[in-house]
C-alpha cells in the first residue's frame, strides 16, 4: 500500500470524533471512480468499515511505523 498514491488525504489524527468520519465520507462523495482516499487516524476506525461496506467501497488498512492507522479507500468496481 505504500506505493499507492491517494487522490485525497484526510489527516484525522488531531480531530475529535466524528470529524474524521465526516470528512472521509465527504471526500468519498467527491471522488470519481478510480480515485482513492487515504484516512490517517490514531486508532483503527471500526465504525467506518461498516459504513464503507454499506456504501459500496473497498479498503485496505495498515498500521504505519508511527503507530497511526492508514485506510486507503476506493469505489468497489461494478460487477
Amino acid at each position: 500500500m505504500s506505493d499507492v498514491q491517494p487522490d485525497r488525504i484526510i489527516d484525522g489524527r488531531e480531530l475529535e470524533p466524528p470529524e474524521p468520519f465526516v470528512r472521509t465520507m465527504e471526500a468519498l462523495d467527491a471522488i470519481a471512480p478510480g480515485e482513492k482516499v487515504m484516512l490517517r487516524i490514531g486508532r483503527e476506525p471500526f465504525p467506518l468499515y461498516r459504513a464503507l461496506s454499506l456504501n459500496g467501497y473497498e479498503w485496505l488498512t495498515r498500521q504505519a511505523p508511527d503507530g497511526c492507522y492508514e485506510v486507503l479507500i476506493w469505489h468497489k468496481p461494478a460487477a
